[in-house]
């Protein structure tokens, strides 16, 4: 099942693309990333709501704060970089380069995850890897 959402998690990504450049024009990066997170904020309050998962919330301990705050850091400053690159670059230029986020989850998940690496997923970075330089250059 995880591929199929890895799949559907691909393809609103490919959509947050295209709605994000249209609606980031005439305005800033931070404007944009902030009106962007208030949709998400409450998309996901509502998510936990409505699914009987508020008692979760109190279950939370010190580690699961910590490591997902520091992860709401990164998605937000990801999210800004991101829409900085939207406001001047091309949507189907930036989003591939968002895209070696892939290579460095590969990277980091074998070094702090100790997650293993095959032939496939290192054959698969370099692809990845190669097509972001491709563009950029």
């Amino acid at each position: 099942m995880w591929k199929w959402y890895a799949v559907l998690s691909a393809l609103f990504a490919a959509l947050t693309a295209i709605l994000a450049k249209t609606g980031v024009k005439g305005i800033s990066g931070n404007t944009a990333t902030a009106v962007r997170t208030g949709v998400v904020l409450l998309l996901a309050w509502l998510l936990v709501l409505f699914s009987g998962q508020m008692k979760e919330v109190r279950e939370l301990n010190k580690n699961n704060l910590l490591f997902l705050i520091l992860s709401g850091l990164a998605t937000g400053l990801s999210w800004i970089f991101y829409f900085k690159a939207l406001e001047t670059g091309d949507v189907s230029k930036v989003a591939p380069i968002d895209k070696l986020s892939v290579v460095f989850v590969m990277i980091l998940s074998f070094v702090f995850l100790h997650e293993t690496m095959d032939l496939k997923t290192i054959i698969g970075g370099l692809l990845i890897a190669a097509g972001a330089i491709v563009l950029v250059l």
